[in-house]
């Protein structure tokens, strides 16, 4: 376990650098995160976004050292500050513990909360949901399972979830879309965690109950200055939500920046479809919207080179379909993974 002495309080929280995670099955190597680099600065919020199957989800199962096999972690760093027991801060690269190690269960949901993408499947239909809390309480935390049980109902009401009292004994199956959803985001946060990873928070809910969960999660946000990284391919709850953005295509980090930056100045190509995708208030009455075209590659037939030039309206032959594009500086903390913007090919357009 690589441990590092940190005394800059500007520093990440968490620091994901080159993250690789591959599933070896039998029929090949799936290479769900190939290439992924993020930092989430403390108190702040990350977006990260991208088509359904870019690897997100597994990702933050990544950090968190729950990939289910065959997956695991190939190469990279998970650096996370953490706080002593005196007030000193020290990082701990999470990729050199044991996924089952007792410092490592003491950061999941101790230190690192999760909010699941489907909140039904995450919360046991046979244990009443206040159990689970109380469980939840009790591994982190040295208190009675009364006190467990009264954080428990505290977290409900500060949730928004009416007569907490009486819910904390109901089953999840009980409680309608939003509840439950409501329930999930309280469960990650009962411990205290100084960062919060929610994926897709708002999936499979009506719209008005979708503003309600973001609404709150804003709120959460500023009153326990909790970081937070927030998995969504909805564009628009990224602009109203996060404050830097990472965009992920097929496992990999395509590009970085603040999030006014992404919106109004993006880079790469699948950026900018991404955006030009987005209906707005000002668009033309009964004309479709662009689309990218052709598909996601299919993970065991992955393209060689950049991994979006099969679909991108820029591609140089010759050299998007050869080698894959580093990350370049494109801006104050902007930068994009795109051979538009490597010094070779600016040369090249310039001369």
């Amino acid at each position: 376990m690589a441990t590092y002495t940190m005394a800059n309080g500007d520093e990440p929280l968490l620091s994901v650098k080159g993250l690789r995670t591959h599933f070896f099955t039998s029929e090949g190597v799936v290479k769900a995160v190939d290439g992924v680099s993020f930092d989430v600065m403390p108190q702040k919020t990350l977006g990260v976004v991208g088509e359904s199957g870019c690897g997100k989800s597994v990702t933050a199962r990544s950090v968190l050292r729950i990939v289910d096999r065959p997956g695991r972690i190939v190469s990279g760093e998970i650096l996370l500050r953490r706080r002593n027991a005196d007030g000193q801060e020290h990082v701990v690269d999470l990729t050199g513990l044991r996924a089952n190690s007792a410092v490592m269960r003491s950061i999941r949901g101790g230190e690192i909360g999760l909010v699941f993408q489907e909140p039904m499947t995450a919360f046991s239909p046979v244990h009443t949901v206040g159990d689970q809390f109380v469980e939840a309480i009790s591994l982190h935390k040295k208190v009675t399972k009364r006190e467990a049980r009264e954080r428990a109902i505290e977290m409900l009401r500060m949730t928004g979830i009416p007569r907490p009292e009486l819910r904390v004994d109901d089953y999840a199956w009980q409680l309608s879309g939003g509840l439950r959803q409501r329930a999930m985001i309280a469960l990650a946060l009962c411990c205290d965690p100084r960062l919060l990873i929610a994926d897709e928070p708002t999936t499979a809910l009506d719209v008005t109950t979708q503003a309600q969960i973001l609404d709150l999660l804003r709120r959460i946000q500023e009153q326990s200055q909790t970081a937070v990284i927030l998995i969504t391919h909805n564009l628009g709850v990224v602009a109203e939500m996060c404050d830097s953005v990472a965009v992920m295509y097929l496992g990999r980090s395509v590009e970085r920046g603040p999030v006014d930056a992404i919106f109004h100045d993006a880079k790469h190509p699948y950026t900018q479809a991404l955006l030009r995708s987005i209906p707005s208030i000002e668009s033309t009455p009964r004309v479709e919207l662009p689309t990218i075209t052709g598909a996601i590659p299919h993970p065991y037939n992955r393209p060689m080179g950049c991994p979006f030039h099969p679909r991108c309206p820029d591609c140089m032959p010759g050299i998007c379909d050869q080698g894959e594009p580093s990350m370049t500086s494109v801006g104050q903390d902007h930068e994009a993974s795109c051979f538009l913007y490597s010094a070779e090919c600016v040369e090249g357009r310039v001369s």
